[in-house]
């Protein structure tokens, strides 16, 4: 591979080369711990953007949810912010196999202390995965990198989350989430009083199923 690809990138034998959206998207990604599944390929299809529109991408991983956005939306400029510098060294892989450098960048930084660069109403679109865990309610996996993923630390709940998102976007912009049905309540509570118009689309296994996911505008 290219040396610039490699620069900073975990060792080869620790990550997975794979593939998305029917081999659009190459996705660099650990072979053990969190490994995305199908919720940033919906995260990614709920948002759409005008010609020009910056989205952030809120934890954004190895940047699977971001990669597929701006596979579809050829004129949006992305970016994204990620605590893990394990993931961040794989998503600046991933942007650099996909072609999107110049267009998508991954920053590691923390939701909770942003990068000076993250000016609040700066972007246009906000999205994001949070961890769909409460504090307390589950046993946080044994990987790290699942447990970051997955469960929520304690002073980084959901509210953190919802109230990061809409700091970041601008007046009249959108924020979306997808996040498990059964919390809906929850997100819902955590939006009212300080969003505007609510979008709840549920995403179903299969007709006459019970919605696992919920996509929240």
């Amino acid at each position: 591979m290219n040396a610039n690809i490699d620069a900073g990138a975990p060792d080869q034998t620790d990550f997975t080369e794979d593939h998305m959206l029917g081999g659009q998207i190459t996705l660099c990604q650990p072979k053990e711990g969190y490994r995305a599944a199908i919720d940033p390929v919906f995260l990614a299809a709920a948002v759409s953007g005008a010609p020009g529109d910056h989205v952030l991408d809120a934890g954004a991983g190895v940047g699977a949810a971001a990669l597929c956005l701006a596979n579809r939306l050829k004129k949006v400029r992305v970016t994204g912010i990620e605590i893990n510098p394990e993931s961040v060294a794989l998503a600046q892989r991933n942007i650099q196999l996909n072609g999107f450098v110049g267009r998508l960048d991954i920053i590691e930084g923390d939701i909770l202390s942003p990068p000076t660069s993250f000016s609040p109403g700066s972007f246009d679109q906000v999205m994001a995965n949070p961890p769909y865990h409460a504090v307390g309610r589950t046993d946080p996996s044994p990987d790290a990198g699942k447990a970051m993923a997955h469960a929520e630390k304690p002073g980084v709940d959901l509210n953190v989350w919802v109230s990061f998102a809409l700091d970041m976007v601008r007046t009249q912009g959108v924020v979306t989430f997808i996040y498990p049905a059964d919390r809906e309540s929850e997100l819902i509570d955590a939006l009212v009083g300080q969003s505007g118009n609510l979008v709840v689309f549920p995403l179903l296994p299969k007709v006459g199923a019970r919605p696992k996911r919920i996509i929240v505008q």
